[in-house]
């Protein structure tokens, strides 16, 4: 199963820890994972900042991307049902 994160991009489903809501109020530890994952370059932007509204975090990278939370979470539930 592959997860699409928008914009051509697609992760492991297997891969995938959480899909977490970023479109509202952050708490600061997700804000301290974000930048810890900037800086250690394993953070993927997959739209345009000011559309992101998902985090996505796998094994290895974590995704910010301009498709909700909800939608991923239905895409993940989906592909499950499949396997």
């Amino acid at each position: 199963m592959f997860l699409h994160l928008g914009n051509d991009v697609v992760v492991a489903g297997s891969d995938v820890i959480a899909i977490i809501n970023i479109e509202k109020k952050m708490s600061p530890e997700i804000k301290a994972m974000i930048k810890e994952a900037e800086e250690h370059y394993r953070l993927v932007n997959v739209g345009e900042k000011e559309k992101n509204k998902s985090l996505v975090i796998g094994d290895h990278k974590m995704y910010i991307s301009p498709i909700s939370s909800q939608t991923l979470q239905k895409r993940a539930q989906n592909y499950l049902k499949e396997d």
